[in-house]
């Protein structure tokens, strides 16, 4: 069986023991019934794999002993995604759980034209994102930066691969003939509306490659599943 995984954030890289904070400490102690002697992982969210015993059972402050301590390799490619996030909560917030659980290292929101919510809660959102974390048994959290302006995004990065899927006519490759993998790569996801005619053209000016996601006109939160999705499974290799 799996030792269930619990978030430390602030753990030592050298750490000889820890304490739980209290919401971990209950879930730990009270809601999954560990006692002293139990084997754990802890994860700081950068890497770092401790393996820990329980040595203080205390549903409020639980204890551990950390009996070793690994660095799993990171993510690589590096898979970004900046999206523009919508009115509707529960929506992004779904997106979020699962682009974490399939594996994306950094979600940027998209400020554009026609962006319904420019302003985000940080801390639900990093919440579930660790959640996320664990429950897929990764050690890397993935990166939520705040909210970036369209213009930025498209004429600071430099991923090799730059991406931008849009609903407009014109030329475009589905996404999954065109991706090359193995590349450090950014797709830019626009709002309900999306993206204008000009936001698109300067992101062609500054080397994005327009793709299609399929011939379906897709939700914001649809859209950025399925393109994370398929940069993944084309990334590791699984048949299409």
């Amino acid at each position: 069986m799996d030792k269930p995984i619990f978030y430390a954030p602030d753990i030592a890289a050298d750490a000889a023991a820890y304490t739980m904070n209290e919401d971990t400490s209950k879930y730990c102690i009270q809601v999954l019934r560990h006692e002293n002697g139990d084997e754990v992982l802890l994860a700081d969210g950068r890497g770092h794999r401790f393996h820990a015993v329980i040595t203080d059972d205390n549903r409020k402050r639980c204890g551990v002993r950390i009996t070793g301590c690994d660095t799993l390799p990171a993510p690589s490619p590096v898979l970004r995604i900046a999206i523009s996030f919508t009115k509707n909560a529960s929506r992004i917030e779904w997106f979020l759980e699962k682009a974490a659980e399939i594996g994306i290292q950094t979600i940027i929101p998209l400020v554009s034209h026609r962006t319904e919510k420019e302003k985000i809660k940080a801390e639900r959102l990093q919440n579930i994102l660790v959640s996320a974390m664990l429950q897929s048994q990764q050690f890397y959290l993935p990166e939520l930066l705040e909210p970036q302006p369209f213009e930025k995004v498209v004429t600071t990065n430099t991923d090799p691969q730059r991406l931008i899927a849009h609903c407009l006519p014109g030329q475009k490759r589905e996404l999954v003939h065109h991706f090359q993998p193995g590349k450090d790569t950014i797709i830019l996801i626009g709002p309900e509306g999306d993206f204008t005619p000009e936001e698109i053209q300067l992101a062609l000016d500054k080397g994005f490659e327009p793709v299609s996601l399929g011939r379906n006109r897709l939700r914001t939160e649809t859209a950025g599943m399925v393109s994370v999705t398929m940069m993944n499974m084309l990334n590791t290799g699984s048949p299409e």
